[in-house]
Order: C-alpha cells, then structure tokens, then sequence
C-alpha cells in the first residue's frame, strides 16, 4: 500500500493558492482515477483507489501546512507503512513553474509543511516537487505562495495535473522515470511530422528527364564519276 499525502492548507479561502497545488494533485488523481468519495480522517481528508495494481490512500491533512506532519505520521502508523511508502506532493520554490522532479529523503529545504513530515516521521519519505517558480526575493515569499496562481499560469498548471495524474501509476508502481516522463510529455507534446517541402523550380529542372536532341541530318552520298564530269561542263 502506498500513502500519497497532497500538502495545502485547507478552506475555501486557500483553494487556489500556489501553496495548494499538493491538493490540486490528488484530487485530480482521485477524479482521473475514480477513487472514493473524499472523507474525514487522520487529521485530514482521505480518499482511496487503485493505482497500477496497488492499493492507494490519497491523504490532504486538515492540519494547516505547519503542522501536516501530525496528520500524516497518524496515517503512516495506523495503515503500519514506513517512511519509503509516502509519497508528499509539494510546491517548490526553487523549480521554474511548470517543472516537475522526484527526491527521494534529504532535507525540507526551508518548507514548512515538510519541516513538520520530517519531525514526524523522519526524512526518507518521497517527494513529487511541483515547481511554481520563486518571486525573486525571500521577503516575498510567503505573501507569494498564499497567494493564487496568475491566468497566466492556467496553462502550464492544467497540464502538470493532468500528467500527474495520467502517469500516476507509474509513480505507485515504483516506476519514477516513467511518471516523470509523463508528465514531461503533457507539459511539451512531441511535435507533428513536418510536412514534405515542395521541390523549388530549379530541383524540379534538375530532377526533369533531358529533352532528346534530333538525331543529325545523314550525310550526301558520295558522287559518282559520271556525275563530276557533268559538272565540271556546266562550268
């Protein structure tokens, strides 16, 4: 069993705060994937599915994101899994919007819903690090992840759900590349074939069979004695 743990902070208020794009994850897992109906327990809101064959239990502490360790380290204890089998989705600061990368233990880096896991449970639980860029100055940055995303992001943003979740299974089957690579795929689709490029005229003239040139007019047979004498008396 494996316990997907969405990190953000919960109310209405929050919903579309960059800080919440952990929720954002999970719950379009849950919907891709037709997982149960989302229920209070463990501190938290849980839901339960199926993912390339293993069963899953989508967790969004209730906590408030400075203390989220409490809810998940009830969950991990209840369900006896250990730190390997967690797998948090968070914002992460230090990758540009969009960018999208797996960590496996080390540190929180600073981010406080991480800071509380580890006091819970230790550093070796996995990571999916949802990048939402940085706004360029560490003063900035709380006012930055409370709050919502721009329209502009809207794109980049719909995208990276919808790998996450299409490559999903992947990710509980132990298959991290081939999570990464799906969403890779949403977020720059293979570009279509090019067309055929239409000869120029000067290939088209190159390519052309060569015009046959008229056969060469037969020589005059040569003249006959009889005919030079003839000649030569008409002069």
């Amino acid at each position: 069993m494996k316990l997907f743990v969405g990190l953000g902070n919960p109310g209405a208020s929050y919903a579309g705060n960059r800080h919440n794009i952990g929720f954002m994850a999970v719950e379009r897992i849950a919907t891709e994937h037709g997982f149960s109906g989302w229920r209070a327990r463990f501190q938290g809101q849980v839901a339960e599915g199926m993912l390339g064959g293993e069963k899953v239990l989508l967790l969004k502490p209730a906590t408030f994101m400075n203390l989220s360790g409490q809810s998940v380290g009830e969950a991990m204890r209840y369900l006896k899994l250990t730190p390997p089998d967690v797998i948090v989705f968070h914002d992460e600061l230090d990758l540009a919007p969009g960018k999208c990368r797996l960590k496996q233990g080390g540190g929180h880096a600073g981010h406080n819903g991480l800071r509380s896991i580890h006091a819970h449970i230790g550093e070796s639980y996995g990571r999916v690090r949802l990048g939402i860029g940085h706004p360029g100055h560490k003063d900035r940055v709380a006012d930055y992840v409370l709050s919502d995303f721009a329209k502009a992001d809207a794109v980049w943003r719909e995208d990276m759900l919808a790998g996450i979740a299409e490559g999903a299974p992947a990710l509980a089957r132990g298959d991290g590349a081939g999570f990464l690579n799906t969403v890779a795929q949403r977020m720059a689709p293979p570009r279509p074939p090019k067309p055929p490029r239409a000869p120029k005229p000067a290939d088209e003239a190159k390519s052309a069979p060569p015009t046959p040139s008229a056969p060469p007019a037969p020589e005059p047979a040569p003249k006959g004695a009889l005919e030079r004498l003839l000649e030569r008396f008409k002069h």
